[in-house]
């Protein structure tokens, strides 16, 4: 596995894959890697040829009072998982070598950021957005993989490269948990012992819900309230438990279609989010992953 810093770097050898008619996979991570992003890292191997993966604190995606500074930042790990893993590019930009002083292009998106996350993080889509297309201008790749868990992210960032041509197709990954439920996350080095065990209660929720409507109910009401209260039960402080459109991510009143049913709220300072997406029709329901490669021309739309 080679290690690059530039943008320039990466180019050069992702062509010379590409010369060789390599496809190329990539996975743009924010580093602490656990075993969500290898599941991913794991995806792209098997799917392409020529797997990039990138480390890289994005500072435009975080408010002014979220917790940047104290990301976990674990490079030498993350390197060593990456290279176990079979990844052949690690992309290591640090912020001036993907940010200049005389930046003034941004990318915005209309609908999808305003609710879930978007309500409680203003312009933090903007800046996945903006990283995640200099990414892809700069990695080119043909399929680029991301985790369910991000789901709101997962839409919108599938919207901006239908919306603007981008000739890469997005796979999700299914969510990766801990054996009680919990969603793998880098921040939740951040949970005490006794937070730990209580973030759990998020999943329960989430998975309540998910019952029920394969129970038969359809009252998306019904099913935010049950999810509040089971979060709320366990010590979090609700953000959002909602029930929403799995592609306009509007909030719903009856669960039927691809379907999204997700949550946020802290314990203590640590921010932490989940989801479960189903297909319902009629009787069946199914969990299923937001991808929809019929929004973009060059796959299948």
């Amino acid at each position: 596995m080679e290690t690059v810093r530039t943008p320039a770097e990466v180019r050069a050898l992702v062509l010379v894959a590409k010369k060789r008619e390599a496809r190329v996979g990539f996975v743009p991570t924010m580093g602490a890697l656990h075993e969500g992003h290898a599941s991913l890292v794991g995806m792209a191997r098997e799917r392409t040829d020529f797997v990039v993966a990138s480390i890289f604190v994005n500072p435009k995606q975080f408010g002014p009072t979220e917790d940047l500074g104290r990301y976990p930042r674990t490079l030498d790990a993350d390197l060593s998982m990456l290279r176990d893993l079979g990844c052949d590019l690690a992309f290591t930009p640090a912020d001036r070598d993907l940010y200049s002083r005389d930046d003034r292009t941004r990318i915005a998106i209309r609908d999808l950021a305003d609710g879930l996350c978007g309500r409680f993080r203003p312009g933090h889509f903007d800046g996945v957005l903006l990283v995640v297309a200099k990414l892809f201008n700069i990695v080119l790749p043909d399929e680029a993989f991301f985790g369910q868990k991000d789901a709101q992210q997962a839409v919108v960032i599938q919207r901006m490269a239908a919306d603007l041509d981008m000739p890469v197709r997005i796979v999700l990954g299914r969510t990766v948990r801990e054996a009680d439920g919990l969603a793998l996350s880098s921040r939740n080095r951040y949970l005490d012992a006794d937070r730990r065990r209580r973030a759990a209660g998020m999943w329960r929720s989430l998975d309540r819900a998910r019952a029920l409507v394969v129970g038969g109910e359809r009252d998306a009401d019904r099913l935010r309230r049950l999810v509040r209260e089971g979060m709320e039960e366990a010590g979090f402080a609700v953000e959002y438990a909602d029930v929403v459109d799995g592609a306009s991510l509007r909030p719903i009143g009856k669960v039927e279609g691809v379907v999204l049913i997700a949550a946020a709220g802290r314990l203590g300072e640590t921010r932490l989010i989940d989801n479960v997406a189903l297909r319902v029709e009629g009787e069946r329901v199914e969990e299923t992953l937001l991808e929809f490669p019929e929004w973009s021309r060059y796959h299948g739309g």
